[in-house]
């Protein structure tokens, strides 16, 4: 991969559910959101199927991959529950994430390297059905080398501590540890022949210096783009981050 290969976009529409769920009913949709990220440029559809569902419902699992035609990235807990979902749904793509009732959005990464035996029996049968597993993980040295030992076939670099940094209004050069941390362990990853991801926290302003980092092939953004998508319509707000990324990589 050069820098100058086209980075992938997914778009995460939990969030329209978090607002029809607020009051109840089915507006908005989730499943029309996807069709307009389509209609956008986005490369595939994010969800989290939380064990709560705080937002993303099984029945909107189900739509989503019957009707969209993109590829559907189910991001959820590595529980016997959501395993069963998944086999049963059969998304393109399964990212397992850490999960805490109690916290308003995932928090860090999944401890791979401690959880390293219960994960590769938890990743066989899904990666046997033909589901690419990810691993969503902090940009550390022994997470990348677990999650290869694992089985996993990408894993999601969490870009939290990155833009938390960029929204305290830090100088460029009091981000370049974060940066090479995640360069570092990107190149890794590749290396190891895991495809890289990365997300969260992510907007028009810190998404740049991510999408950079030329092992990275796809971001998954949310939360901003569902937040811009209330001042200028949700294809408007996908498109100039389309945009953005291709001028980084054209």
């Amino acid at each position: 991969m050069t820098q100058n290969s086209m980075i992938r976009l997914g778009i995460n529409i939990d969030h329209v559910a978090t607002l029809r769920n607020a009051r109840g009913g089915e507006h908005p949709c989730p499943i029309r959101a996807a069709r307009i990220a389509m209609e956008a440029g986005a490369d595939s559809i994010t969800v989290h199927l939380r064990e709560d569902r705080r937002h993303i419902r099984d029945g909107d699992v189900a739509k989503l991959k019957a009707e969209i035609a993109l590829p559907l990235n189910l991001e959820m807990a590595a529980t016997g529950e959501m395993q069963a979902i998944a086999l049963h749904v059969k998304p393109h793509a399964v990212c397992l994430v850490p999960e805490d009732r109690r916290e308003l959005t995932t928090e860090g990464g999944l401890n791979a390297v401690a959880m390293e035996k219960e994960l590769a029996a938890y990743v066989e049968p899904l990666q046997n059905a033909g589901i690419r597993v990810s691993l969503f993980i902090d940009p550390d040295t022994a997470q990348v080398e677990a999650a290869k030992r694992i089985g996993a076939k990408a894993v999601e670099l969490h870009t939290g501590c990155y833009a938390q940094a960029t929204g305290n209004g830090k100088q460029a050069t009091d981000l370049l540890p974060v940066i090479r941390d995640l360069s570092s362990a990107a190149q890794l990853a590749a290396q190891l022949g895991l495809e890289v991801h990365a997300g969260h926290g992510l907007n028009y302003d810190n998404v740049a210096p991510i999408a950079a980092i030329p092992e990275i092939i796809e971001l998954n953004i949310g939360h901003f783009l569902m937040g811009e998508a209330m001042f200028v319509g949700m294809k408007e707000a996908i498109q100039k981050m389309k945009r953005l990324l291709g001028e980084v990589r054209p």
